[in-house]
């Protein structure tokens, strides 16, 4: 079986990487052969986060390369498209991939419809607004990350809905017991699109410098600053992620309570619990799902819910480590490739199997 990925972007993104790339070993040992085509490769995400992309021209020899690909598409058996074809483009191309019978599954991990049916400008909204709704109503299957996704492709009259949450690799995910630090550690790994969340718990982070002796470690962006605080900024890494998120004692997820974040998948909790780590989360969409309060973390929105989970979880050692195990049971039960991995398999069988 020959499947075309039509990702956003390469390795670098971890949208792509982790709703896609990861699944590709075990897709060809069982005979699914997937050719890979990013829309957006590397060099545009290090110029995008760096702030120096024009989007203009960063784009354009990539949306001419894409329809290079599409061109190409009836030599597959499937097309495997990451939240749409071409961003801030009608869905002609979609559309017209449907008409000619070509079978296409088409996955999310946030709401990128929001992107267009509340854009500021009346225009987009006017052009765009029900875009991802007839990509959803066209594709085969459309595989979401989180219930809200589900139910927004539900009413967008998409014939086939499959839950697949983001998850982690087990075997790259491990638990070390051993480490000690010398100060309680608050963990948080994003980039620099989302460092802008721990903005909402600046308040938090000042006042508890005030009276305990802590450390803030920052993975993946370099702008956000606390004064009188430590802050330790670590570039990311794949080779080296695991190794820092051990080096947490606990592991944040500020969130604000808007559209957007209500079609985010938590990522960043299952990381943290895969490693073992209890979590602090706002109690936003999917966090409320696998946060357990008070089971592997705590689901705190007040200034002082939060300052009492860090007090909680700093002061006692042992509610730490029973906490982060009950978090690695629900990554290994929930969260992981080993357990979605095969359904995910299933889904691309059956389209080709039933054409639906």
């Amino acid at each position: 079986m020959k499947v075309l990925l039509l990702s956003r972007y390469g390795p670098l993104g971890a949208s792509s990487r982790v709703r896609s790339y990861q699944y590709l070993p075990y897709l060809k040992a069982n005979g699914i052969d997937v050719t890979v085509s990013p829309l957006l490769g590397d060099d545009y995400l290090r110029q995008f986060y760096s702030g120096k992309v024009n989007q203009l021209t960063a784009r354009s020899s990539p949306y001419f390369q894409r329809v290079i690909e599409l061109l190409k598409s009836r030599r597959f058996d499937l097309l495997w498209i990451e939240k749409e074809l071409f961003p801030w483009l009608p869905s002609w191309s979609e559309m017209l991939i449907a008409r000619l019978k070509i079978p296409y599954i088409v996955d999310y991990d946030d709401a990128i419809f929001h992107n267009y049916d509340t854009h500021s400008n009346m225009f987009i909204r006017k052009l765009l607004g029900n875009k991802i709704d007839v990509v959803m109503r066209n594709a085969a299957a459309v595989i979401a990350g989180n219930e809200y996704l589900a139910s927004r492709a539900e009413k967008a009259g998409a014939i086939r809905v499959e839950y697949l949450p983001t998850v982690i690799d087990l075997e790259r995910y491990a638990v070390n017991d051993n480490v000690e630090n010398p100060v309680f550690t608050i963990g948080w790994i994003g980039s620099p699109a989302t460092v802008k969340y721990l903005e909402m718990i600046r308040p938090v982070l000042s006042e508890w410098d005030k009276k305990n002796n802590a450390r803030l470690v920052i993975i993946g962006a370099d702008s956000f600053e606390l004064d009188g605080t430590r802050v330790e900024h670590r570039p990311w890494s794949q080779d080296i992620e695991v190794l820092d998120i051990q080096s947490f004692d606990v592991g944040i997820m500020p969130l604000s309570d808007n559209l957007w974040e209500r079609g985010k998948c938590g990522y960043k909790l299952i990381q943290y619990m895969a490693c073992g780590k209890p979590v602090i989360a706002y109690p936003v969409g999917v966090n409320s799902k696998i946060v357990e309060h008070g089971v592997n973390g705590f689901l705190a929105e007040s200034k002082k819910e939060w300052l009492e989970a860090l007090t909680v979880l700093r002061d006692d050692h042992g509610l730490r480590k029973k906490m982060g195990a009950a978090g690695r049971k629900i990554v290994e039960r929930k969260y992981c490739l080993q357990v979605t991995a095969p359904k995910l398999m299933s889904i691309i069988q059956s389209v080709k199997e039933n054409g639906n």
